[in-house]
């Protein structure tokens, strides 16, 4: 690749968290990134932190579980940044609830985000992907893979997104194309936060406790997250595909 030739990254989920701390990593490694989230306007603060920066960003707005604006989406970021050739399958919701009371609404919701959209990103994508040669595919997993009370949609979907890396790893290696998951453990943002007031507990008496739970006795930070999905996303990670990485703090699996 030319030096003047400069990688594109998307990001979904990109407003804040997890989503934000890798838009913001892998800017300073040099991509352009497409920060994609349901708010075009929620996406203002990561992009302007990457072009305060000196980086090159886009704000975005899509249902990443609509074909069309996923589309719509792709066509603008290739009209405004180029190809795409990495993508980071970030965006992600929770309607935590024990199966007696989950709604089909409240399936349906976690598993159209997490794997519908992951599936109809990664199809927009994967032709740029080929085209170029080139691509790497990251999939946010979770240990709640391994199961979670509360969590039975959240959990499947997870897991689900584990397959589905595996998958693209076989079926789209050949062409220069890698797919990984990481799988947070413990990370402290909106959505740990959310639980925590769910469940009744002050956050930082929630970190703390969950905290005791872990090996390295801390819970995790998104750019902890970052960090290995920037290691997935280098162009010396060829050979490395088709694994799914917890980051959790400790041994998982």
């Amino acid at each position: 690749m030319s030096t003047t030739e400069q990688r594109v990254a998307i990001v979904t989920g990109g407003a804040r968290g997890i989503g934000a701390a890798t838009a913001v990593r892998l800017a300073a490694e040099g991509r352009a990134v497409a920060v994609i989230d349901l708010d075009e306007a929620a996406c203002k603060d990561t992009v302007e932190k990457i072009t305060a920066a000196g980086g090159k960003a886009l704000a975005v707005g899509a249902d990443v579980s609509d074909e069309a604006q996923v589309e719509a989406a792709i066509t603008r970021i290739v009209a405004e940044l180029g190809a795409p050739t990495i993508l980071v399958n970030n965006a992600g919701v929770l309607r935590d609830n024990l199966l007696f009371k989950m709604s089909v609404s409240d399936w349906d919701t976690v598993l159209g985000v997490h794997l519908r959209g992951s599936f109809l990103m990664t199809k927009a994508v994967q032709k740029h992907m080929v085209d170029a040669g080139f691509g790497r595919i990251v999939n946010l997993s979770s240990s709640s893979a391994l199961g979670n009370r509360g969590q039975a949609n959240y959990s499947a979907a997870k897991a689900g997104l584990q397959g589905f890396t595996k998958t693209l790893a076989i079926e789209l290696g050949k062409f220069g194309i890698t797919a990984n998951a990481v799988a947070p453990g413990f990370i402290a943002t909106d959505m740990t936060a959310a639980t925590a007031a769910r469940v009744g507990m002050g956050f930082e008496d929630f970190k703390a406790a969950a905290a005791t739970q872990i090996p390295v006795q801390r819970v995790g930070e998104p750019d902890d997250i970052a960090n290995a999905v920037a290691f997935f996303t280098n162009e010396a990670a060829g050979f490395v595909s088709g694994q799914v990485l917890y980051v959790a703090g400790g041994p998982l699996n």
